[in-house]
């Protein structure tokens, strides 16, 4: 989503592991929303607390977790239902949200690239990119190559050091960033309109939360 520029630190094919391990690529699929305005993914996902038996939600997750439950009723099985719905719902919306780009003929790691740069505002090098990006140096250079060829963006070597590149968007790359990124929006808050905006607030704040603390705990454990 449009977290877009700050994305997860996942390449170009995600893979699309349920909870327990169970692949959910093929059921993704099947589940795409035909709109995002009736889209059961969302709200069979998204909403629903309970803890994935009785009266709790009906999506995927649960009847998963209800599963386990049935063969391993002395486990706990609350992390799986916080951490199974996040990548479900990640791999639907990675399937289902970008129609925008798609029609531009952008994938969203390129589209991050180039978000990246628009947001910004300035020359970035590939391995600023890669960090703006949270991609590999290697997914980076894949990508800029594909965005130079078609001229969205361009480099240009470093005066003082010969191993360092500057990238920059082009008029063309600026002009395709600012006319994709309010129908994106547009498109991700009608994906989102099966919550309230009290529930969007919310779960943007307890995402965010999460977030903020993972992203601490690797940061402690890189130093």
């Amino acid at each position: 989503m449009t977290a877009t520029n700050g994305g997860p630190a996942r390449e170009d094919d995600t893979a699309d592991a349920g909870p327990g391990g169970t692949a959910q690529r093929a059921d993704a699929r099947q589940a795409e929303p035909r709109s995002p305005a009736d889209s059961e993914t969302g709200t069979g996902t998204v909403t629903g607390r309970g803890t994935g038996a009785g009266a709790g939600p009906s999506d995927t997750v649960a009847a998963v977790v209800r599963q386990w439950q049935t063969v391993r009723p002395e486990l706990d099985t609350g992390p799986m239902q916080v951490i199974g719905r996040i990548n479900r719902c990640a791999a639907l919306l990675q399937q289902a949200e970008d129609a925008p780009l798609r029609r531009a003929g952008l994938s969203r790691p390129e589209f991050d690239l180039l978000g990246a740069l628009r947001r910004t505002g300035h020359e970035l090098t590939p391995g600023e990119l890669a960090r703006e990006t949270f991609s590999s140096g290697a997914a980076v250079t894949k990508r800029l190559k594909q965005l130079t060829e078609r001229g969205l963006v361009e480099r240009r070597g470093d005066t003082r050091d010969r191993r360092v590149t500057h990238v920059r968007l082009t008029d063309a790359g600026r002009d395709l960033v600012d006319g994709i990124l309010p129908e994106q929006l547009a498109y991700e808050a009608a994906v989102l309109a099966v919550l309230a905006p009290a529930g969007q607030g919310e779960l943007a704040g307890l995402l965010g939360e999460l977030l903020s603390r993972l992203e601490g705990r690797m940061e402690a454990l890189r130093a």
